[in-house]
């Protein structure tokens, strides 16, 4: 893959994460009911993880986007990563279409997570996962 399709990739699939987490985070802002009332009748958790939950995406969003420090990032990725999938595995629970959504992001995710060496000037020490494993 050149290095021009790479940054496209990259910057797209990370773009389409944030927007997805800006857009989740501002919905439970701003629609903090309508979420609250789905989080206890649809998917049966508290309704006390919207506002955390809110903060955390956005927090999360400008991170990948921003990169203030790999260390950061990492850690975003990670926790994104686990929450879609905790995500799919609620709304799939649920029998709730809601996990389609959350399955692109989660690909999306781990797509950007493995171009991110490709593109950016701060390399992650984890970035490369799959060239240490081959």
């Amino acid at each position: 893959m050149t290095e021009k399709n790479s940054k496209i990739v990259y910057w797209v699939a990370t773009g389409l994460v944030a927007l997805v987490y800006l857009g989740g985070g501002s919905m439970y802002l701003l629609a903090h009911d309508m979420v609250a009332e789905m989080y206890t009748g649809l998917l049966n958790y508290p309704p006390y993880l919207v506002w955390p939950l809110a903060a955390l995406k956005i927090i999360a969003a400008v991170i990948i986007l921003w990169r203030p420090s790999t260390f950061l990032s990492d850690f975003a990725y990670a926790a994104m990563f686990w929450h879609l999938l905790l995500a799919i595995s609620a709304h799939i629970g649920a029998g709730d279409p809601g996990w389609i959504p959350a399955a692109v992001a989660w690909i999306l995710l781990i797509v950007s997570f493995l171009m991110q060496n490709k593109v950016r000037a701060k390399k992650s020490p984890y970035g490369d996962i799959l060239k240490s494993a081959a």
